[in-house]
């Protein structure tokens, strides 16, 4: 008996549970980025570096407010690559898919290098790409196993994080109150060194565009409810308390770091919760903080590895991928999808081993502002269908984007002004450029695979493992 499915009755098995998906929700948007990135913003903007990551959280909050209205209605594998295939037809969804499966590629990537230089810290002898290629091997092989492998993997690394996260927060009140001991209690950092905004608001509300990119991750769990027991309520439990993640982890955090260290001290600048232990007293900061920024790398790392997998399951099951990565493992995990991902991506790191920084920066650059572009569509998408449900269905969304359509143009509106700015400042222009010749290549493969495959050949609907009870697709398909 094979050990495959075949496509044509290729269903994701459901293995996630509801304690994964909480984890995966809560720790989706906490990534490396947060614990050493966060300084290069601080560096920019300021104490005023709080307001960039509000306002980009606001963002961030009001998008995936507009995914989850969709994936509540219809929980579906490939999540907003469905909802922009039918929102805005076949080319919307090819480019939805494909640019958001080539990010997460790239991600593989570069969490891949950082994994390796960090681990080559504690093992010197050890060649990096050989600690790199390890780390792929052990998550992808997790990942291989089962949906439930990758579930357990990504709470415990979810819930390191988390902890990490509460446990500064607490001793930076403690700091600020001053019941830590021998602390300096208050907030005159935030406006002793040149003001709270001592760059200027130019810079603070410059600052908004990287701090987009941070939180990217948060939809994660609209891709993984599609193997969960109870999608829809998955989905509606991880969006409602996003905004509580938003404010608590990286407001929160990066009120703690300014009011605790001088915003323009060096040490902030490389790596600002190393900074804030260090004034602390905590003993072992370095190896403290490599373990955590290890955890939040492999964390990254195992959700892409998922990530890029389902997404191209979701694009074989629509005709926009080879039907050759539509096959599912007995146990139902797209395994060939799985291993793609990874070739690409170790590919990618051996290219940088081998070139060096050149391949490591080109690959940084030709992804910086492709999830912004994917950020755009879901938007987009989010108007198109919501009019379409209201014509077809009234009354039949169980959640909703508040304030429709208003707050939903003033998010697109948002989102393009956040992409435009990448292509003035400075620092983003090499970024945005770059992404674009990203995207111009996806549109030229679609073309190419437009030709080869005409629309009247292509599967009816996309694959699906939801209910009875979810909004008919033909209330929302094209």
């Amino acid at each position: 008996m094979s050990s495959e499915i075949k496509a044509s009755d290729a269903q994701l098995a459901k293995g996630l549970r509801r304690r994964h998906l909480n984890l995966i929700a809560l720790g989706g948007v906490i990534g490396a980025g947060l614990f050493v990135g966060s300084g290069v913003v601080i560096g920019s903007a300021g104490p005023a570096a709080i307001v960039s990551f509000l306002v980009a959280g606001i963002i961030t909050l009001l998008i995936m407010r507009m995914l989850a209205e969709m994936a509540v209605a219809q929980p579906v594998v490939g999540s907003f690559y469905v909802y922009a295939r039918q929102a805005l037809g076949r080319r919307g969804g090819f480019v939805t898919g494909w640019m958001y499966w080539y990010f997460f590629v790239i991600v593989v990537a570069v969490e891949a290098v950082a994994g390796g230089r960090i681990l080559h810290l504690w093992l010197p002898a050890v060649p990096l790409w050989l600690l790199s290629l390890g780390l792929m091997l052990a998550l992808t092989a997790s990942n291989l196993v089962s949906a439930r492998s990758f579930g357990e993997f990504e709470y415990w690394f979810s819930s390191v994080k988390v902890i990490a996260i509460v446990v500064f927060l607490a001793m930076g009140a403690l700091w600020i109150t001053g019941l830590w001991p021998h602390s300096t209690p208050g907030l005159a950092n935030l406006i002793d060194h040149g003001g709270f905004a001592p760059l200027g608001w130019g810079a603070v509300l410059a600052a908004v565009v990287p701090c987009v990119a941070f939180y990217t991750g948060a939809e994660i769990v609209t891709i993984a409810a599609a193997e969960s027991d109870e999608p829809e309520r998955a989905v509606s439990r991880a969006m409602k308390s996003i905004v509580f993640r938003i404010i608590g982890f990286y407001v929160g955090s990066i009120l703690v770091v300014v009011a605790i260290q001088p915003w323009n001290t060096k040490s902030v600048g490389i790596s600002p919760y190393a900074s804030v232990l260090t004034v602390l007293g905590i003993p072992g900061v370095a190896t403290i903080m490599n373990f955590i920024v290890l955890t939040a790398v492999l964390s990254c790392l195992n959700s892409a590895l998922y990530t890029t997998s389902r997404m191209l399951f979701a694009l074989t099951t629509s005709g926009d991928a080879p039907r050759f990565f539509t096959k599912l493992s007995a146990s139902g995990v797209p395994r060939r999808a799985i291993l793609l991902g990874t070739a690409v991506g170790y590919a990618s790191v051996a290219a940088t081993y081998v070139w060096g920084d050149v391949v490591f920066n080109f690959l940084i650059h030709s992804y910086g502002a492709v999830a912004l572009f994917v950020y755009l569509i879901i938007a987009i998408s989010q108007v198109v269908l919501r009019r379409r449900v209201e014509r077809s269905a009234p009354g039949s969304l169980k959640l909703k984007m508040w304030l429709f359509p208003w707050l939903s143009y003033a998010t697109i509106a948002l989102m393009a002004a956040v992409i435009l700015a990448m292509a003035f400042l400075p620092g983003t222009r090499s970024q945005f450029l770059m992404s674009g010749v990203t995207l111009l290549v996806i549109l030229s493969s679609f073309e190419v695979v437009r030709r080869r495959r005409p629309a009247a050949t292509e599967p009816a609907a996309p694959a699906s493992v939801t209910d009875e009870s979810r909004v008919p697709v033909d209330a929302l398909d094209t």
